[in-house]
C-alpha cells in the first residue's frame, strides 16, 4: 500500500479559521484574513471544534493518491459520497502478466491448505482472464473473472469535515484491517499539514465513550495508533 498527499488547500487552518471569524463578524473578508493567522487561528479553529461548528470545515480540501489497495478497499472507500474518485479502469486498462494481489493476513499465516488454495485459485483467475484476451473477449467483459483480491490505484479528494466523518469510522479498531490501514495512514499525512482541525481526528473513543456497546474492541485506540 501506498499513499501519497497530492495536493491540498493553500493554508487550510487559516482558510478555515477566516471562515469561522465571518460568521460571527461585522469586518470586511480583508480584515479577517489578516486577523486570523498564527496563534489566533489555532484559538479559533480550537473553539470552532469544542463548538461543533463542522461547516467551516468544507471550505478546505485534500487530494490523495492511493496505490496498492485491494478492490475489496476501494468498493469501501467509495461508500463515502460527500467526496470525489477516480479509479484505475479494468475496462480500459488491461491486467499485466504480472499477479498483483492482496492476501489478508489471517490467510498468509495459514501455512497448510487455505493458503495455496486462494493462491491456486486466484492464478487461475488471471490465468483465464489472459486466456479469454488472446481469445478476442473484450477486456470490460474479461474482467468479470478477475478477483477482488486484484489491487487498484484511486485518487480520493474529500474537504475536512468529510474526512473527520471518514476517519471516525475507518480509524476504528472494528473497521476491516486494510481500510483501517489505509485511514491512519491518510490522518497521519493531514495531521502533518492541519494539525489543529485533525488534533483529535480518529475514532470516537478519543473524545468519549465508545458507541460500539457490547461490539467494543476495549483497546486504547491513541496508544496505539499516535505518530
Amino acid at each position: 500500500m501506498k499513499i501519497q498527499l497530492l495536493n491540498f488547500t493553500q493554508n487550510p487552518e487559516e482558510t478555515v479559521a477566516q471562515a469561522a471569524r465571518l460568521c460571527y463578524s461585522d469586518r470586511g473578508i480583508g480584515e479577517l484574513k489578516k486577523a486570523t493567522v498564527g496563534d489566533k487561528s489555532d484559538r479559533i479553529i480550537k473553539k470552532i471544534m469544542e463548538l461543533g461548528h463542522y461547516s467551516v470545515l468544507e471550505h478546505v480540501s485534500f487530494t490523495f493518491g492511493i496505490e496498492g489497495i485491494s478492490r475489496v478497499t476501494s468498493h469501501q472507500l467509495v461508500r463515502h459520497r460527500i467526496a470525489s474518485f477516480s479509479q484505475q479502469s479494468q475496462r480500459y486498462v488491461k491486467v499485466g502478466e504480472k499477479q498483483e494481489y492482496i492476501i489478508p493476513e489471517s490467510i498468509e499465516k495459514n501455512k497448510k491448505e487455505l493458503l495455496l488454495k486462494f493462491r491456486k485459485l486466484s492464478q487461475a483467475c488471471f490465468s483465464l482472464y489472459h486466456e479469454m484476451l488472446a481469445e478476442g473477449i473484450l477486456a470490460e467483459d474479461a474482467r468479470y473473472i478477475l478477483p477482488q483480491a486484484i489491487i487498484t490505484s484511486i485518487i480520493f479528494t474529500a474537504n475536512a469535515r468529510e474526512l473527520t466523518h471518514f476517519f471516525r469510522l475507518r480509524c476504528c479498531n472494528r473497521a476491516q484491517w486494510e481500510i483501517r490501514e489505509l485511514a491512519i495512514s491518510m490522518l497521519k499525512l493531514v495531521k502533518e499539514i492541519a494539525p489543529n482541525i485533525f488534533k483529535d481526528a480518529g475514532p470516537p473513543c478519543l473524545t468519549g465513550p465508545c458507541p460500539e456497546g457490547e461490539m467494543t474492541c476495549g483497546r486504547p485506540w491513541r496508544k496505539e495508533n499516535d505518530s
